[in-house]
């Protein structure tokens, strides 16, 4: 396991890697405010164990990556990409078997249909496609309003999170407490959630950081237009669109949803899965994701 720090212009991305590095590798890409640690080692020491080099990074403004000041320096998908691509650059990759988590499911679509060369596939999971506009999504549900778009809005725990996260807390204990309920809500209803687990992965989290404070930045992102999703038709990358059967954000069936837009998409439930990663899901995700990648044909590259 080595660490690298990648220059993206005057943003560094901190990033490190997993596994034989000639292997075929792969390229994991967070959540929204999520470091690389959210990507729990023991899940990342499967995907390796499994036969791939794995990279993981900080996006900006997480983890020891840059931080900005967002107001005076916004950003948006494009720069998120971008610094997808800078890490790949970084670790001397030409293309990658790309899997994208929620905030990563938008950036993996938007690779997909921007920088095809660079992939070798895509594994899309606890997201929506480009043609949902999840924020206006998020005022329905919170409002009580329709689906618009024909597909479940995010659930009343995911609304929970929202509330939960937007209420001041005093001090680091707190912090910690409110950022272990978070994964509990987010983890869907009426499943196993193990407390210790989630305390221990945040402190980790933490002390990767530096910092209690939870970063924000990513919530002040603007969505792309739904009309980018018209370029998913034409996308040729083998994918797979994970459906967790749990997930409060992006309930089924927004993983088939995507899938048709992609021509050849092939679509996994996982049972007992929300949006966190639970020890418990390690292995049938590892196994979901290996099964899509490991039978995807070498490119070769120069």
């Amino acid at each position: 396991m080595t660490a690298r720090v990648i220059a993206n212009g005057d943003v560094s991305l901190w990033s490190e890697d997993f596994g034989d590095p000639a292997a075929p590798p792969l390229l994991l890409v967070a959540g929204g405010n999520l470091s690389a640690k959210s990507w729990p080692d023991a899940f990342v020491a499967r995907l390796a164990e499994q036969g791939h080099h794995v990279i993981r990074y900080d996006h900006r403004d997480t983890g020891r990556s840059t931080t900005t000041d967002f107001q005076r320096r916004p950003y948006g998908f494009d720069e998120l990409v971008s610094d997808a691509l800078a890490v790949l650059d970084g670790w001397d990759v030409p293309a990658a078997h790309v899997v994208g988590m929620s905030l990563g499911h938008t950036i993996g679509q938007l690779l997909a249909i921007d920088h095809p060369d660079r992939l070798l596939s895509l594994t899309l999971m606890l997201g929506g496609a480009l043609d949902v506009d999840f924020d206006a999504n998020i005022g329905r549900a919170m409002s009580g309003g329709p689906s618009e778009d024909g597909l479940p809005l995010p659930t009343r725990r995911f609304l929970e999170v929202i509330t939960l996260m937007s209420q001041p807390v005093d001090g680091p204990e707190a912090e910690l407490e409110r950022r272990v309920e978070k994964w509990r809500l987010l983890n869907g209803e009426d499943q196993p959630f193990d407390a210790d687990e989630f305390r221990r992965l945040e402190l980790r989290a933490i002390a990767h950081a530096g910092a209690f404070q939870e970063p924000i930045n990513h919530h002040m992102i603007p969505q792309p237009p739904v009309s980018r999703a018209a370029g998913l038709a034409g996308v040729s990358v083998p994918t797979l669109a994970i459906q967790a059967m749990r997930d409060p954000a992006a309930p089924p069936p927004h993983a088939r949803h995507v899938a048709d837009l992609i021509p050849g998409a092939q679509v996994v439930e996982l049972a007992g899965m929300g949006h966190a990663l639970t020890s418990a899901v390690h292995e049938p995700l590892a196994a979901a994701i290996c099964s899509h990648t490991l039978r995807t044909p070498r490119r070769v590259t120069t």
